[in-house]
């Protein structure tokens, strides 16, 4: 699934700062970033308000927003920038370098004070946490991991405690969750969310849902006084049979939305017209042999096509 790119709000400048993600050993990741740098352009053209960098040079190694979270009070008020990097030498290759995470620290002007760089625990990539957010998802001042997540746990805890004594860290022991289950159900993958009530809601695949591990866990930790109040399981098997859960849908962008061009905003309206488009031009399926094809690369081009059509953006066409 696309990392399109990874925000920034804690800025000398006061704008929200956006770099494209781009690594040269993942094929994909290098060729999407040309088209989401277009949007990203446009969607946030507002240069009073926004900054949109060019992607990180390919041999650093960035993959975006999946190995970024950021830890505050509320939305609107500065935080801390935890950037989560891998090292090289294991079983699969670690996709998010140290290197490019501080490239875009330094590009987005961030507060040295109020940022983090921490390494990822070797075991959880060499289980198949690729991105950070496979075990670790943050929102304002909630820090929901697993145990295994980082490599020294104990004092990236600490660490982010002595830069926010407010965060609240809420820890999947590995007894409870492995790791593996964990990766294979993507409980992490998901969204957390604030709430207007003021609670939080963790959003999570089905499959986190139906596993008994996760399901003790996560009504255990419902009976008591933790931060995370509700747990919303919604159906993306699509998206998951294709290596990705609901944090796949996630780019946060601190924001006024009247200073963010309309048509990439999200109303009934525009839901209706996508639907319909990908109800009469979206290949309901593709085949193995047919990859490759000219007849596929001309449906797809315009599915394309009619989608931004229907969303009025003849820019990206």
């Amino acid at each position: 699934m696309p990392r399109p790119s990874r925000p920034r709000q804690t800025t000398r400048d006061g704008r929200c700062h956006l770099t494209t993600a781009n690594l040269v050993t993942m094929p994909h990741r290098f060729q999407e970033w040309q088209d989401t740098s277009r949007q990203l352009h446009l969607a946030f053209a507002d240069k009073a308000h926004f900054a949109v960098h060019q992607p990180v040079m390919p041999c650093f190694g960035d993959e975006g927003a999946a190995n970024h979270m950021r830890l505050c009070a509320s939305h609107a008020d500065p935080g801390l920038e935890v950037f989560v990097y891998g090292k090289r030498g294991g079983r699969f290759p670690a996709r998010q370098h140290e290197q490019a995470s501080r490239i875009v620290a330094r590009c987005h002007g961030l507060d040295p004070e109020r940022t983090l760089f921490v390494e990822q625990n070797p075991d959880a990539i060499d289980a198949g946490a690729f991105h950070n957010d496979v075990v670790a998802v943050a929102n304002e001042r909630v820090l929901f991991t697993h145990e295994l997540a980082f490599a020294d746990a104990e004092a990236t805890y600490a660490a982010i405690r002595a830069k926010m004594p407010e965060a609240e860290i809420v820890v999947v022991p590995d007894s409870a969750v492995s790791l593996a289950e964990a990766i294979r159900t993507y409980l992490f993958n998901g969204q957390l969310l604030s709430l207007h009530s003021g609670e939080m809601a963790l959003v999570i695949p089905t499959e986190a849902h139906e596993s008994p591990a996760v399901r003790g866990w996560l009504d255990a930790m419902l009976a008591g006084n933790g931060p995370i109040r509700r747990v919303i399981p919604v159906n993306v098997k699509q998206s998951m049979a294709n290596g990705g859960g609901p944090a796949c849908l996630r780019l946060r962008v601190v924001a006024d939305p009247a200073m963010v061009d309309p048509r990439f905003l999200l109303d009934p309206a525009a839901g209706e017209r996508i639907a319909a488009v990908i109800e009469e031009w979206w290949p309901e399926q593709i085949d193995p042999h047919e990859l490759g094809s000219a007849s596929l690369e001309h449906d797809v081009t315009n599915a394309r096509v009619k989608l931004l059509e229907a969303l009025d953006l003849p820019e990206l066409a």
